[in-house]
């Protein structure tokens, strides 16, 4: 009892009298003194060759084997490209490429030559291959884009010069990143803002919730950043990014229920302090069941293969605790230390009756109790036709679909791969024992799909020798990657070679391979998971397994009308094939979360003595505007990534955008308490709520009759 006393004192700390201003001051101390490590998250991000890639790959391996020949001195070509728009090129362009490759030169890597310019088979195009360093203090990025520029400058006339190769792929995937946490945070606050003001109406109180959210966030870059650096957290940008729509969207779910919950007791206690107190308690263990369920859910992604996977579950996981640590202290102190004026216009006062009893939200009620198995059977089938339409899904993206607009390092592989052989930019890479070099050449030559093998490079001490085998087919092409499938079966073949098969191509047949392996193992995790929590909290085994059976609907659902709009609307080629298991992940943690907010409402009413049926009404009506609200609100930040230039992050944002307001709007608002109030009190099977028989277990209410909010 002395523990149980102790750890209520401690959570209702925030609404305290006195400790309100101990809990302010603690924030504002913290805020100040580790702020400025909260701008060096960037510094700790993982942007290697194997931070995308699943670990354990045999490409991945490849990567590291790497290391040994040049040590950090590791070179990655820059490729020009120069053509004419179907017609030959002059001597002027063929002047123009051996000026700039005089002035490419200075760039390369210490040892190695620019080579070219390489005139096509069909004379319509040349090509200038330039072996950049990336060890040391280089900055590959800066490097290229100085190469775009001398190759942009004084050009003939209908000559079209591009830079591409795996440096300009390099570059133009890290762009998209550059700032990209400061924009989407600025982003995300300004939708949360104007969502904020137009769900309270009030000049005010909006800005307590962005500024317990601003210090969330603060809190979560510095736990990540220290995580990262001293605990081998891992953090790569896309992660980063996402970090910030998390909190700030799931901060501001919890915003609302909070405040709701505590609005609605200042109707019913005088004391604003006695109120807040009464709101935490109440409202705190479906904010914990919440961020716990997102938190362990984003978590399982530990066990994915893919790094980047993994990273987005571990540092989501961080966010979302530390975004309910900074709701369930900051907020409810500035709150209680604001006073009821900060409701204004709409202040809730003493002895009135709450605002949710006379809502649209009990006629909604009333209108699934009169027939819930039609209204639940509605919902299945709508949900379930949407999900038809991700039957027809199809998977992976070529580097040129990956983003919304090409970038010059796409351009340059098209102009490419229509002048010269698909693959002689970006050759796939093996790394042998010496000894067995000649062997596995003449195996690697033998393969279908192969042009060329070449020797590229050897260890300091002789040991391993690197190939470079140039493919027939584009490097991100089903040919190419079919290819590498039977290189890697030749060379794997020949005894004492220890031969690995890696560089883009094999990269990429490795996340494929990867992606269907996380599919099978982090889901059954996450299910679980969820399950094991929904059951601590409603103290009942059929109510969870309802819950999951809808929310997993939702998913297949939203992956349906996503996969719609990507086809029809959006114009993508495909699906990432990372985008299922994120999006699955996702919708489910963050699907639960309405459900969790609406049936821990259901049982306490029900547990208070409200008959079933009036409580499921009940809990309907007093959650359904502030759920609608965090719906709008998290569906609104994620889709902040469709602005995005990947595309990737903007399918993401779509897929969960979808998912929320489809969880919002049908499956919390129809299906689930459909389902509820056509299974009676069998939902608390075997709980103590479910043996008590003194109410009737099918009791209706009757039709139209508005249920009495709390």
């Amino acid at each position: 009892m002395p523990a149980r006393s102790a750890a209520r004192r401690l959570v209702t700390a925030p609404g305290g009298r006195r400790s309100k201003w101990l809990v302010l001051g603690v924030w504002l101390i913290l805020a100040l003194a580790l702020g400025p490590l909260a701008g060096k998250l960037g510094d700790v991000e993982e942007t290697g060759a194997n931070a995308f890639l699943p670990g354990g790959a045999e490409s991945a391996q490849v990567n590291t084997e790497l290391e040994k020949f040049r040590g950090e001195d590791e070179i990655i070509p820059a490729v020009a490209v120069y053509s004419r728009d179907g017609e030959r090129t002059t001597s002027a362009d063929a002047a123009k490429a051996r000026a700039d490759r005089a002035k490419f030169t200075p760039h390369a890597a210490e040892g190695e030559k620019t080579s070219g310019p390489v005139p096509s088979q069909d004379r319509k195009a040349l090509m200038l291959v330039v072996p950049l360093p990336t060890g040391g203090d280089t900055d590959i990025t800066d490097t290229l884009k100085e190469l775009r520029t001398v190759a942009a400058a004084h050009a003939p006339p209908g000559l079209d010069v591009q830079v591409g190769g795996p440096a300009g792929s390099l570059t133009d995937n890290v762009e998209v990143f550059d700032d990209l946490d400061s924009t989407l945070m600025l982003a995300t606050g300004a939708v949360v803002a104007v969502l904020l003001l137009l769900t309270y109406r009030s000049p005010v109180l909006w800005l307590l919730p962005l500024l317990s959210v601003g210090f969330a966030a603060v809190l979560t870059q510095v736990v990540t950043y220290v995580l990262a650096k001293y605990a081998s957290l891992p953090v790569d940008p896309q992660s980063s990014g996402i970090l910030m729509v998390l909190v700030f969207g799931v901060g501001t779910d919890y915003a609302l229920l909070l405040i709701a919950r505590y609005r609605e007791e200042l109707h019913a206690t005088e004391d604003r302090h006695a109120a807040m107190r009464t709101a935490l308690r109440r409202s705190g263990p479906a904010i914990l069941a919440s961020a716990g369920t997102i938190a362990v859910g984003l978590a399982c992604l530990a066990l994915a293969d893919i790094n980047s996977s993994r990273s987005l579950g571990l540092v989501g996981a961080v966010g979302v605790v530390c975004a309910f640590l900074a709701m369930i202290t900051v907020l409810p102190a500035l709150l209680v230390a604001t006073g009821r004026w900060v409701f204004w216009p709409f202040v809730p006062r003493y002895g009135t009756a709450p605002r949710e009893s006379r809502t649209a939200w009990a006629r909604i009620g009333a209108l699934i109790a009169r027939r819930p198995r039609w209204s639940w059977l509605m919902a299945v089938a709508a949900t379930a036709l949407l999900a038809l339409s991700a039957t027809g899904i199809t998977l992976g993206l070529t580097e040129e679909e990956k983003f919304q607009e090409k970038p010059e390092s796409v351009v340059a592989q098209e102009k490419i791969a229509a002048h010269f052989p698909s693959g002689s930019t970006d050759p796939a890479t093996v790394v042998v024992r010496t000894q067995a070099r000649a062997e596995v050449m003449s195996a690697a030559k033998a393969v279908p799909g192969v042009e060329s093998v070449r020797p590229d490079d050897r260890t300091a001490d002789g040991k391993l020798t690197s190939l470079a085998v140039t493919l027939r087919d584009a490097p991100d092409s089903d040919a190419a990657k079919d290819t590498v499938d039977r290189l890697r079966d030749k060379v794997h073949a020949v005894e004492g070679a220890d031969a690995l098969v890696g560089g883009t191509t094999a990269e990429d047949v490795d996340t494929r391979s990867a992606a269907e392996r996380d599919l099978r193992t982090v889901i059954p995790a996450v299910l679980a998971v969820v399950l094991l929590v929904l059951i601590w909290l409603l103290r009942s085994l059929v109510a969870p397994l309802v819950l999951l059976a809808t929310v997993v609907l939702s998913f297949f659902g939203a992956l349906g009308a996503s996969n719609l709009l990507f086809e029809h609307v959006l114009g993508y080629a495909g699906v990432d094939r990372s985008i299922p298991l994120m999006g699955f992940v996702f919708l489910v943690a963050l699907g639960i979360d309405y459900n969790i907010f609406l049936m821990t409402r259901v049982r306490e009413e029900v547990a208070t003595g409200r008959r079933h049926a009036r409580g499921v009404l009940t809990g309907l009506t007093t959650t359904g505007g502030v759920i609608t609200s965090a719906g709008i609100v998290l569906a609104a930040t994620f889709a902040v990534f469709a602005t995005m230039p990947l595309v990737t992050m903007a399918q993401l944002g779509v897929l969960v955008g979808i998912g929320v307001l489809l969880d919002t709007f049908l499956v919390r608002t129809v299906l689930v308490p459909a389902l509820a109030l056509d299974l009676g009190r069998v939902l608390w099977w075997p709980g103590a709520l479910w043996r008590n028989r003194d109410v009737p277990e099918q009791e209706r209410p009757v039709p139209g009759k508005e249920p009495v909010g709390v």
